[in-house]
């Protein structure tokens, strides 16, 4: 039997692993950061039978909380991740499966590699309405690549969305995947219509180092990006740095920061209700893109979510809140489940990674509402 994590995003530490019915392992903390709750590793085992796997540090974690009514994901070819028999006892997180091969792969979410990243990137730039741009490199040397879809006029709106801040929060990707493949189809009524208003702004992912180093929440220095852009510098958090000069280059009339969320079983968006600079255009920007996602799929619902902030009391370190007082825009954070999407179930496979992708698709007919209105 063997255990291992040696390959893109893997992230595991074995302690015990002699014995299919007790098997014990812990995560690994991010690079100079105490968070952890990734983790992906590979089970190689000749025993046909139930594999007891304990995650012995899981009470540890960031967000402890959100193991309860988690199922982990499982895959036999890298390429279909379904949910295994998951529980928590509130300090062991403990996975039962009995493999149907020699070789499978453990994760907390449906992982997306960097090499998937590459071809995301280079398969949008084949598109004569889309170009690829190198923003600079992070601490580890891999790009920062930008992608613009459209023909940049000032007369167009400026849409900016950014995803995988927090590299564990893989299903962002999956988003970006999903969007970038409605909005670059030129037989879709809605890409086509978004592209005569608007020039969309792209970066797949945030957190390329962190990703691949199967990081939860941090970069290469053990940053967390999501608290790096009032200030951010190349010694420590580059990723933002490049990022946010370039949205100052360009300008931007709305920004969607796409994350995951450990705790909470549902799709929602986090506003900027507390900026300074709040005001009732907004608002109502805010409320008619809800609105608008609310019709276009039961999967988003505004009931659960978080706390709005006080008035002039939000964290512009904050991407969602920095943008929206720079520019003066709509800007929302969009949140996923780990879990499963409680408002419709799927015991077999949970939120996932095809799920993601569609909440992508979908985002582009609530933008289109709101597209006009933005200035």
């Amino acid at each position: 039997m063997k255990i291992t994590s040696n390959f893109d995003s893997g992230n595991i530490e074995i302690i015990k692993a002699d014995d299919p019915a007790d098997i014990q392992l812990a995560i690994r903390k991010d690079n100079q950061s105490d968070f952890y709750q990734w983790f992906h590793f590979r089970l190689n085992s000749p025993h046909p039978q139930l594999h007891k796997i304990t995650i012995n540090n899981a009470s540890g974690s960031a967000y402890p909380d959100g193991w309860q009514d988690y199922q982990a994901v499982a895959s036999y070819d890298r390429q279909t991740w379904f949910r295994v028999e998951t529980e928590y006892d509130g300090k062991v997180l403990t996975i039962s499966h009995y493999p149907e091969a020699e070789s499978v792969y453990f994760a907390y979410f449906a992982p997306y590699s960097y090499e998937r990243h590459q071809d995301l990137l280079h398969q949008a730039q084949n598109d004569y309405n889309c170009q690829l741009i190198d923003l600079g490199e992070t601490l580890d040397g891999r790009d920062m690549s930008l992608l613009v879809i459209g023909e940049p006029d000032d007369s167009k709106k400026k849409i900016w969305i950014t995803a995988r801040q927090h590299p564990g929060e893989s299903m962002a990707e999956w988003f970006i995947e999903g969007l970038l493949d409605r909005l670059l189809d030129e037989d879709d009524g809605v890409a086509r219509s978004l592209l005569a208003k608007a020039v969309f702004y792209i970066v797949p992912n945030m957190n390329p180092d962190g990703s691949v180093r199967g990081n939860l929440r941090t970069n290469a220095a053990g940053a967390n990006l999501n608290r790096e852009w009032q200030n951010p510098s190349l010694a420590t958090s580059p990723e933002v740095y490049l990022v946010r000069q370039k949205m100052l280059e360009t300008g931007l009339d709305m920004f969607l920061d796409i994350h995951g969320d450990e705790n909470l079983p549902y799709n929602f968006v986090a506003g900027s209700e507390g900026v300074p600079s709040y005001n009732d255009h907004m608002r109502q920007l805010e409320q008619d893109f809800k609105a608008a996602l609310l019709t276009v799929t039961p999967e988003f619902q505004v009931k659960y979510g978080y706390d709005k902030d006080a008035p002039g009391q939000a964290n512009l370190t904050v991407a969602t809140n920095w943008v929206a007082e720079q520019f003066k825009c709509l800007a929302y954070t969009v949140e996923m489940p780990f879990k499963d999407n409680a408002d419709l179930p799927d015991a077999a496979f949970g939120w996932s990674d095809i799920r993601s992708m569609k909440l992508g698709q979908d985002s582009l007919t609530a933008i289109l509402q709101v597209v006009d209105k933005l200035r």
